[in-house]
């Protein structure tokens, strides 16, 4: 589910029917405000999206804005606007997520695996692990995403029958293989590329990553809320039919070969204390990325004030029920409602008090929080 203006998937008003973009076109001052007009034009600079995933997600990057900008002269259709698109990923359960080039010694060991060694003969990385470089994982990316079908077979075949123990705390290579094998084919590259060159996340909910531009990532499973600059560029080589999958050369070109840990990788929240008055609201902010993220949870009958932000936002209710007051108006919350709150407005959330149930009842009623997020630009 999308939740903005971008126009493959815009946002409507539910009262009128209009297009959330031409609300704000016709009064950009007062609801978008000068500050991020200035930045970014009408056009809200960022994408709210929920994502269930079943299955892997293509093995996949975002352009940065030079190479963005040249593929959408080269091809508006494929590539529909020249920015980048840095994004964030919150769980909202357990979420399992590839993102990020491993440590470069985690690499280099599993490269020394005979299955690795024998059947890739034009990749030839240094003879010592220790001499590998961010190029050297660059070229075997390269190699692993052009390898025909029958070699990467071959690899994974002779893989999985490597004793766990000789890869020590990369086994879970050895666990996930059949299931990646499965959802697509047993010859797709992006089984190799993802569990011998990329960290291997597990998150619980409330945890958060964030993927630069440029950043190797794919989604495996769970329930998110995701959050990305305005853009809808992305180049696929793996998780996905060969036919749908793009250039190569141009992908192992633009991706950051920087190797990262997987803590680098996590985004953690901090006291929302620039907006939160009764501190119930964390935030989650990514560097360099035209967004922040607001998450608010209230148990029973608590409530939280929310200073005004200069600039627009897109709220939806993840869980509960409750009351939102904007200028002396009362607006409902319950689950699945969204809505756009306009610039330099303050906004004060209730959530839904006890009522007359039975022990039972009640004691179900006390476990759910009113749980807001709210993605802005400021």
């Amino acid at each position: 589910m999308w939740m903005g203006t971008y126009p493959t998937t815009p946002a409507y008003v539910l009262s009128s029917g209009e297009l959330l973009q031409d609300v704000l076109n016709r009064n950009k001052e007062g609801l978008i405000g000068e500050t991020v007009l200035s930045k970014y034009g009408a056009d809200l600079p960022f994408l709210p999206k929920i994502l269930s995933i079943a299955k892997a997600l293509p093995l996949q990057l975002h352009p940065n804005k030079d190479l963005a900008s040249q593929l959408h002269k080269k091809d508006p259709d494929q590539f529909g606007d020249p920015n980048h698109k840095p994004e964030i990923a919150v769980a909202f359960g357990k979420f399992e997520v590839f993102a990020g080039i491993k440590p470069i010694e985690q690499i280099s060991s599993l490269f020394q695996l005979e299955p690795l060694k024998t059947l890739l003969p034009d990749f030839q990385p240094p003879s010592e692990p220790s001499k590998w470089t961010n190029e050297t994982v660059r070229e075997a990316c390269r190699t692993l995403l052009l390898a025909p079908e029958s070699i990467v077979r071959e690899i994974s075949s002779k893989l999985l029958s490597i004793p766990k123990s000789q890869l020590g705390s990369q086994s879970y290579i050895l666990d996930l293989l059949p299931q990646l094998q499965s959802q697509y084919s047993p010859e797709d590259n992006g089984n190799l590329v993802a569990l011998l060159a990329m960290n291997f996340l597990v998150l619980d909910a409330g945890d958060a990553i964030y993927i630069p531009a440029d950043g190797m990532h794919a989604y495996l499973s769970g329930d998110i809320f995701e959050c990305m600059a305005r853009s809808d560029n992305v180049l696929n080589v793996g998780f996905c039919p060969r036919a749908d999958r793009n250039n190569i050369d141009i992908f192992t070109e633009t991706l950051t070969f920087r190797s990262v840990d997987k803590d680098s990788i996590i985004l953690p929240s901090q006291p929302a204390s620039k907006f939160s008055k009764n501190g119930k609201t964390v935030i989650y902010a990514p560097e360099l990325s035209e967004f922040n993220l607001l998450v608010t949870r209230l148990a029973k009958s608590e409530s939280e004030f929310l200073n005004k932000i200069n600039g627009p936002s897109i709220m939806i209710v993840i869980e509960g029920k409750g009351k939102m007051n904007v200028r002396g108006e009362s607006k409902d919350l319950k689950q699945g409602f969204i809505y756009f709150v306009g610039q330099g407005v303050d906004v004060e959330f209730q959530a839904e008090g006890h009522n007359n149930y039975d022990d039972e009842d009640e004691e179900d009623e006390e476990e759910e929080e009113l749980v807001v997020y709210r993605a802005y630009a400021e």
